[in-house]
């Protein structure tokens, strides 16, 4: 059986890495070593171990959702990096950061397939605004990271540095640098010293391990990679200009398509709707549907089009009203508890803070909703600590409530109290 690797088929159609045929796994790794400016003892660095071992699990399992729209775009991406002198291992950054889901949003409120913060998208180009959040458009976002990229190694002249500064930012590591009294990449990953943050140490380590997983026939990545990049013209994406403000669902009725697979390939778009204060704007399709679209497009009423955009931004507006509170999460607490506190729904803090799982961690931010009257309350909050002798009844009694509002409040199931426990009273 002749074993199809990733390094064989993404640089101009049959390479990934390099312009001669890589023939074994050492020139693999040569060749990522020296496209990041790497030691190769690195492969021996604890950052690099951690993430190797974590990575263990994708010999069995697959890596990629091949019916993710975003994976469409990976072939252009790659071209994007060529275009800018960008070792082709940086595709790997994109996979480390998002996994290309273009809704992806972290914690720290990074958007799209490349996790912009929104001042950082600004700086480079990208459109943040009502209408669009081009962090999410495969393209724009592309060419915004690979000008950052670019922005970043002529900085630090090394591309590990400049990974490590999309990471954790310029000045973390210029601070970093300075304390240390060298750029060695082994000394900068010393998970003792702690010079750079814990994620930006094994961010690196993600990058590089995900590139030689790419070649590796123990693991599915590579296999999956190569269909992306091989799978027939279908799957090909061309972008064309509409006027604006242009609705999505009428260009998908015009070129005879699904209109929600129309909005998937073009997630940017807030709405639905390209910006009304622009003459044209791109909006992708499939390269299939392009003739149709030359063809029969024609731009709709522009005055059934201005009616549609104010309702939807209506719309947005009641909905902007909700107001929100931060909340860190403490140790020991569970998206149960606090749902129950605040009186949400589970699923409804999982939307809002983009959660894949139920998992949470100590120290992390989420958004909860909460009503008009819970920020009323919120001014009178305090916190009890509970003494020898207390019940929820006698609590309840001397702030005046009720014993289940203090159990909801603190996502209590019993009545059971601790000596010392901490309660959250609103009065």
């Amino acid at each position: 059986m002749v074993r199809v690797v990733l390094v064989a088929v993404l640089l101009n159609l049959t390479l990934l890495f390099g312009k001669v045929a890589l023939e074994n796994s050492y020139q693999i790794e040569e060749h990522v070593l020296k496209s990041m400016d790497i030691p190769r003892e690195y492969f021996y660095s604890k950052p690099f171990l951690r993430v190797k071992k974590r990575y263990e699990k994708y010999k069995r399992l697959n890596f990629f959702n091949l019916d993710r729209v975003e994976t469409y775009f990976i072939p252009d991406l790659v071209r994007i990096l060529n275009d800018y002198d960008i070792p082709d291992v940086f595709l790997f950054l994109a996979m480390a950061e998002s996994n290309f889901i273009s809704h992806a949003k972290s914690h720290k409120q990074a958007v799209g397939i490349w996790q912009f913060m929104k001042w950082t998208a600004r700086k480079y180009g990208l459109r943040v605004d009502s209408y669009v959040d081009e962090r999410k458009d495969p393209y724009k976002s592309t060419y915004a990271a690979a000008r950052y990229l670019t922005t970043l190694y002529r900085m630090f002249g090394k591309w590990y540095l400049a990974a490590f500064a999309y990471n954790a930012g310029e000045g973390t590591v210029l601070k970093a640098i300075r304390k240390a009294g060298t750029d060695d990449v082994m000394v900068l990953s010393d998970p003792r010293k702690k010079y750079l943050p814990r994620e930006s140490r094994e961010y690196l380590a993600k990058i590089v391990m995900l590139a030689l997983m790419s070649s590796d026939e123990r693991y599915h990545l590579g296999s999956e990679l190569a269909y992306i990049f091989t799978r027939s013209e279908e799957y090909e994406i061309v972008p064309v200009n509409v006027r604006g403000p242009e609705d999505l669902d009428y260009v998908a009725r015009t070129i005879k398509m699904n209109s929600r697979f129309l909005h998937r390939l073009n997630p940017h778009l807030k709405l639905g709707i390209t910006p009304p204060n622009v003459k044209e704007y791109p909006i992708y399709i499939p390269k299939l549907k392009y003739g149709e679209f030359v063809e029969n497009y024609t731009p709709s009423p522009l005055q059934s089009v201005k009616r549609l955009l104010a309702k939807k931004l209506s719309k947005k507006k009641r909905k902007a009203r909700t107001r929100f509170i931060t909340y860190k999460v403490k140790r020991g607490d569970t998206l149960y508890r606090i749902a129950r506190r605040y009186g949400v729904k589970i699923s409804q803090l999982k939307k809002i803070n983009s959660l894949k799982s139920n998992f949470l961690r100590s120290g992390q931010k989420i958004k909860i909703p909460v009503s008009k009257k819970y920020h009323r309350s919120k001014k009178r909050k305090r916190i009890y600590k509970v003494k020898k002798g207390d019940t929820l009844f006698k609590i309840a009694k001397k702030f005046r409530t009720d014993p289940r509002k203090i159990k909801a409040w603190n996502g209590k199931r019993s009545n059971f109290l601790k000596v010392g426990e901490r309660l959250v009273i609103l009065y």
